[in-house]
């Protein structure tokens, strides 16, 4: 009969010791005997506690390997979204989409005149396209410098105020989901744009390797431009870095705000919509949305994306969530992760 030799642990000794299977062993650790054959080998716990980390890092990037998705295709068809061209994966058209942004920066903008009067010093010309700066100017600066004659609001009281409805982010209703974006007050129409997605720009030529590594939040345009979304680590410092770079003394061309706990723009949060399950249908859906030429400069400030590259010359790339349904307070957005173009 063939002896079966083993690793077994001994917590008196806090090590392992080769020795004979179903034995008690002893304590000299230098108990190595060589084996006439060996059948089954007891790992150690530090095997399993890497193959448990590869599993986490597989369940994060399995997403992103081609063979897997196309394998996959026909058992998550309720979680896919299919167009039949590029051309039309749009729920609303971009003037829609703009008149909101252009809506909801506005009310931001006017809300909290004390943090734009540097831009309006830079820029004088931006006075006359609001009519709460006409009035008297000892008066306007009176009203901006007395916070007991104004009262500001916080940004998800104006994103209820100019839209009807305001989001926060929560725990997720999905098990092990993590976090999620819920509908926190009010009430969202169908066809209403509902969040952005936040994020460095990349072209498709662009690197994003070392960004990429263990990052959930990158999305992919139907073009192959890639938005990463991620508010920590590298893609952090990344993001600040390249905001900067496109700062214009006090002209922000982008919000940074997103990135911490603090909120400029209330629908900066689109990077934490979850996808659907088989429980949980789609309510919300991406759309690629171009920044046009004629956007006003000073709500550059409110975009929660810039370009990793200055010298690429095309529009910023902005994505949006678009609600698919009705959606009710303390309901929770769910996208569809996949869109398939045929």
């Amino acid at each position: 009969m063939t002896e079966e030799w083993g690793f077994l642990y001994l917590p008196s000794h806090g090590s392992f010791i080769y020795t004979p299977l179903g034995e008690e062993p002893g304590v000299c650790e230098s108990h190595t005997p060589s084996p006439p054959a060996i059948r089954r080998v007891a790992f150690p716990w530090e095997s399993f506690v890497m193959l448990r980390a590869l599993r986490r890092r597989w369940e994060s990037y399995k997403y992103r390997f081609v063979p897997w998705i196309a394998l996959n295709l026909r058992h998550k068809r309720r979680t896919l979204r299919f167009v039949s061209e590029e051309s039309k994966d749009k729920t609303v058209s971009d003037e829609d989409v703009l008149q909101t942004l252009l809506k909801t920066f506005r009310a931001l903008f006017v809300n909290n005149l004390n943090r734009q009067t540097l831009l309006l010093n830079f820029l004088p010309e931006i006075k006359s396209k609001y009519p709460e700066l006409q009035s008297d100017q000892c008066e306007i600066a009176k009203a901006m410098n007395d916070k007991q004659q104004r009262h500001i609001l916080n940004p998800e009281e104006v994103l209820f105020n100019t839209l009807g409805f305001s989001i926060t982010r929560r725990h997720s209703s999905l098990v092990s989901a993590g976090t999620g974006v819920f509908v926190s007050k009010g009430f969202v129409p169908k066809g209403t744009v509902v969040s952005m997605y936040p994020g460095t720009i990349y072209e498709k030529y662009e690197p994003i390797l070392f960004q990429s590594i263990g990052n959930p939040f990158i999305f992919r345009c139907a073009d192959g431009v890639l938005i990463d979304g991620n508010d920590k680590g590298i893609s952090k410092a990344i993001y600040r870095s390249c905001s900067k770079r496109d700062q214009f003394g006090p002209l922000k061309i982008s919000d940074v705000f997103w990135l911490t706990s603090d909120t400029q723009n209330p629908l900066a949060v689109g990077q934490y919509v979850n996808n659907c399950s088989r429980d949980k249908a789609a309510n919300v859906c991406y759309q690629e949305f171009d920044v046009p030429k004629c956007f006003p400069i000073e709500f550059m400030q409110y975009l929660p994306n810039t370009k990793y590259s200055h010298e690429v010359q095309r529009p910023l790339r902005c994505v949006v969530l678009v609600a698919l349904q009705n959606i009710g307070p303390g309901e929770e957005l769910f996208s569809n992760y996949y869109t398939i173009i045929f």
